[in-house]
């Protein structure tokens, strides 16, 4: 299997947006940690640990198809957040921006009439609609719940329920 030049420095950008998605989420996770929001430290560096493996797939394929995954150099993420709300605000904006990128790859696939990337791709499109359903699904509880800090300790311990919600549902419609 050959993919063009143009799909694996494509796919090396998306490299680098997982590997500062998942720096990201780290840093979140210790602003919530230093913060006492034990809840949503545990969540953020699962999804930390989540991008890690999406970074590791992208580039396991990269050598797997004979071209050279190039591993990035990460930028500094923020560090510090306002507000629990914000930060979760942050994650969506960041799985937005991951999205957009994965479509752009599958776009790409089927311009270039790579199905094997086209195919190992909707893997991905599938994963991010459940990042993003999740991430609007917490920030509506902000919404429901309000922002007094009852409601911002009962969001935080029920991140993991939350998670788990999510995930069995979109199981569910594959």
């Amino acid at each position: 299997m050959r993919i063009s030049p143009e799909m694996t420095k494509a796919i090396n950008e998306q490299i680098s947006y997982e590997a500062s998605s998942a720096n990201a989420y780290i840093a979140i996770g210790s602003w919530c940690e230093r913060t006492g929001f034990d809840g949503s430290a545990a969540f953020f560096y699962e999804q930390a640990s989540e991008e890690n493996m999406h970074m590791l797939k992208f580039i396991h394929y990269l050598n797997g198809a004979g071209a050279e995954a190039i591993i990035p150099e990460i930028d500094k993420p923020q560090h510090s957040f306002e507000s629990l709300q914000s930060a979760f605000q942050f994650g969506l904006q960041g799985e937005q921006t991951v999205s957009r990128s994965i479509y752009e790859l599958v776009d790409m696939a089927g311009k270039e009439k790579d199905y094997s990337t086209y195919s190992f791709l909707q893997w991905f499109v599938i994963e991010q609609i459940e990042e993003e359903t999740l991430f609007q699904t917490i920030l509506q509880k902000f919404d429901l719940l309000g922002s007094d800090k009852l409601a911002i300790y009962q969001i935080d311990q029920s991140l993991a329920s939350i998670r788990s919600q999510i995930v069995s549902k979109q199981a569910k419609q594959v």
